[in-house]
């Protein structure tokens, strides 16, 4: 499988990244206001305007998704998209403004841009801005950009002794004209896994550089408190042309999450901060079922292809430079 969230018509992606490349910011874009629901798993969320996607909440209508680096530093840079999106005219009608409603989750990446380049880096709103700006409709880069820049996976052993993450995308085109695309960043605690093997292909290492299985150590009992901070995440957003309701898109979340508990062991544990949102930016005739079953699938590839494209930039190895080969 292969294929973009951008495959979906209507959506425009947009990276920045950092000065010294030890963090980013991932924005999506959209043609016109999307619709749909979010899913908050595991016990260390971060997240702005989030709530709007909840099912008891009375919204579901948002004009772009981000995604950054920098832990809660970086729900700042939600400013600069809405700044952008003001400044197109882009938000909620509430008479007397329109207000851009901008769905923000974060992911703790300060140690990758401690040890890249000596300091503690953090999106704002002006590296907001340059994303916005670059977004287009075309495949956007995978693997070391935007957020997933200083992400990394298995970090049982904490952070010396990771992988590289990054940020992947997937879709597939159903029956008919519904497409539904997936991009996803990955910065689990956990492993990441081929989804038909259970092969790990980026996670925690022993001194040795081999891989340790994160499952088979918790199933052991092995206990390492002094590293199981919440400083973990995957964050997905699963975008489709298909007409959902919000209870839909709420099922179709759900119906994702098994594609990435496929191939991120473990996955949603208390350290985890994951967000899954599925939004509708198109009219064609759909069920939940049938998104929710593409979405598992677009989801699990999304998460192999952002470790498969990662680049370490010589602070934590990756697949795509030698890693587990």
């Amino acid at each position: 499988m292969s294929g973009s969230v951008t495959d979906v018509p209507g959506v425009r992606i947009g990276h920045a990244s950092t000065p010294g490349g030890g963090s980013g910011i991932t924005v999506a874009l959209f043609d016109r206001p999307a619709f749909g629901a979010a899913l908050l798993l595991g016990g260390a969320t971060g997240t702005r305007q989030v709530d709007a996607l909840l099912p008891h909440h009375s919204g579901g209508w948002v004009h772009a998704v981000v995604f950054a680096g920098g832990s809660a530093f970086g729900l700042d840079a939600a400013g600069g998209v809405v700044r952008h999106l003001e400044s197109a005219g882009v938000g909620l009608d509430v008479k007397i403004a329109r207000v851009p409603v901008v769905p923000t989750a974060v992911l703790f990446d300060l140690p990758f841009g401690l040890a890249r380049s000596g300091r503690i880096e953090r999106p704002d709103a002006d590296l907001a801005l340059r994303a916005c700006e670059a977004a287009r409709d075309s495949a956007p880069a995978e693997g070391s950009v935007g957020a997933g820049t200083g992400a990394t996976v298995g970090k049982f052993h904490g952070f010396l002794s990771a992988s590289k993450g990054g940020v992947g995308c997937a879709s597939i085109r159903m029956d008919g004209n519904v497409v539904v695309g997936a991009l996803v960043v990955v910065n689990a605690f956990g492993d990441v896994c081929e989804p038909d093997t259970g092969r790990i292909l980026a996670g925690a290492r022993d001194a040795d550089g081999k891989f340790l299985d994160t499952m088979a150590l918790l199933r052991s009992g092995v206990r390492r408190e002094d590293v199981l901070l919440p400083q973990h995440t995957t964050l997905a957003l699963v975008v489709t042309n298909g007409r959902l309701a919000k209870g839909d898109a709420f099922v179709a979340a759900r119906m994702a999450g098994n594609g990435l508990a496929r191939v991120i062991r473990p996955f949603q544990t208390p350290v985890d901060g994951d967000v899954i949102i599925v939004l509708s930016v198109g009219g064609e005739a759909t069920d939940a079922k049938n998104i929710g079953a593409a979405a598992d699938e677009v989801c699990a590839q999304a998460v192999v292809r952002s470790v498969r494209t990662a680049d370490g930039f010589g602070v934590v190895p990756s697949p795509a430079f030698g890693l587990g080969r």
